[in-house]
């Protein structure tokens, strides 16, 4: 994509992809709570559907018109919401105690096409063009969307959806805005916010500038960057399956999520002070531990959510991070370049660790990595509010819907109670 970019704005290259993530993520956030809304009265599969194919519309436009690729690929923000009807989708058909595994296997998936993916890129790129890794990619997206067409089954159970289009959802509901609101007055979901915005604001930030700081400022090459995204790729599944599975059974939900922070802190930190390359593998398997945060933060917003309001909250998490994407990549720049860590992304691949150690002013640099341990210090902030969250709170939720429910036989339309804890105990009598 920044190749690309450099193509259609040689001298703007990354304001530019700063301004085309903004407005991605800004619409994302505003778009999550409506699509977690609607999915939680109409169903999963037609929405999952609809999020799938506005992700993957604009990859054929990046060969055919850059200018509507990324005009398209800003627009279809508004629907880059697929983790919160996932994880939706699984909260419907799973346990409760079983939803942190199959949380775990969510993101392990996602982090096998990060393994994937990057390498057979690059191949294919290398050895026919990039013309037919654009053709390859639009094919596996039409067969996932076909896919999510045929094979995949509804999970909203038929009695919660509504009898006609419309009837269970209210445009306060959708409302981003209401819905920080409702946040701001509940005691569980109001900590998990703050603690996924600082958390994640770090990450995608690192997402967007890691690949070009291990190639210029350590000194890897393309097949070391090949080799440590396959790496930590790998160790990441085996966190987010094996790993997350044993320590949420016995340490519970909230400490898996404070030692993944503590393993996302100790990351950055490294990322920050290390300077020889030995320092970043050494980290990267660090950052395979903390990948076990989102899904255990996931799993805990899922545990204190009613059946029917499972896609709002998952999609008020998702909106959250859809903002950080935008952010993330900004924050980063702008530390950079305060600190004048400069990145030449489209210079010829000719570094080498060697000349890299020869460099005089990576060898005077204290910090080399300032942007990842100011991200430390942000995620340090978000271990202090994650202490905050309720340890047990689904028990408290489920007798204060039972008290309504006693309380409010005699009138079935709740749209004029005041709800305690508005996100979590908004449901349906």
């Amino acid at each position: 994509m920044l190749a690309v970019l450099h193509e259609t704005f040689p001298s703007h290259t990354f304001l530019m992809n700063g301004l085309i993530q903004g407005v991605k993520g800004f619409l994302s956030f505003l778009s999550a709570p409506l699509i977690g809304a609607l999915s939680d009265a109409w169903g999963r599969k037609y929405f999952l559907l609809l999020t799938v194919f506005f992700t993957c519309v604009p990859i054929p436009l990046m060969r055919i018109s850059p200018w509507w690729y990324f005009a398209m690929i800003s627009v279809c923000g508004i629907f880059s919401v697929t983790f919160s009807v996932i994880f939706a989708y699984v909260a419907d058909v799973t346990e409760e105690h079983k939803r942190t595994t199959a949380y775990g296997l969510v993101s392990a998936t996602f982090a096998a096409s990060l393994v994937t993916s990057p390498a057979l890129g690059a191949y294919l790129s290398a050895s026919y063009g990039d013309s037919l890794v654009v053709l390859v990619a639009t094919l596996v997206a039409v067969v996932d969307i076909f896919f999510i067409l045929l094979a995949v089954p509804e999970s909203l159970p038929e009695k919660i959806r509504p009898t006609s289009w419309g009837s269970s959802i209210s445009w306060e509901q959708a409302d981003p805005f209401a819905s920080l609101k409702k946040v701001r007055k509940d005691p569980t979901v109001l900590p998990i916010c703050i603690t996924v915005l600082f958390s994640y604001l770090p990450e995608a930030g690192q997402y967007s500038s890691f690949f070009l700081y291990l190639r210029q400022v350590i000194g890897f090459g393309s097949a070391s960057i090949a080799a440590f995204i396959a790496v930590v790729g790998i160790l990441s599944i085996i966190a987010q399956t094996l790993f997350l599975s044993i320590l949420m059974r016995t340490i519970g939900n909230k400490n898996t999520v404070l030692l993944g922070l503590g393993f996302q802190i100790f990351q950055l930190a490294w990322y920050g002070f290390g300077s020889q390359s030995w320092m970043m593998w050494a980290a990267g398997a660090v950052a395979a531990m903390s990948s076990i945060t989102f899904p255990a933060i996931s799993a805990l917003v899922s545990r204190n959510a009613e059946a029917d309001q499972q896609g709002v909250v998952q999609g008020i998490i998702t909106g959250v991070r859809g903002l950080c994407n935008g952010l993330g990549p900004a924050l980063y720049g702008l530390i950079f370049f305060v600190f004048h860590v400069e990145f030449n992304e489209f210079l010829p691949d000719n570094t080498s660790e060697t000349a890299t150690q020869q460099n005089p002013s990576n060898k005077r640099a204290i910090v080399p990595g300032p942007a990842f341990l100011i991200g430390a210090c942000i995620v340090l902030l978000a271990f202090l509010v994650a202490l905050f969250i309720p340890e047990n709170k689904a028990s408290s939720t489920k007798k204060h819907s039972n008290s309504i429910s006693s309380s409010q036989s005699n009138n079935l339309d709740q749209s004029n109670e005041e709800d305690i804890e508005p996100l979590l105990q908004d449901s349906t009598v």
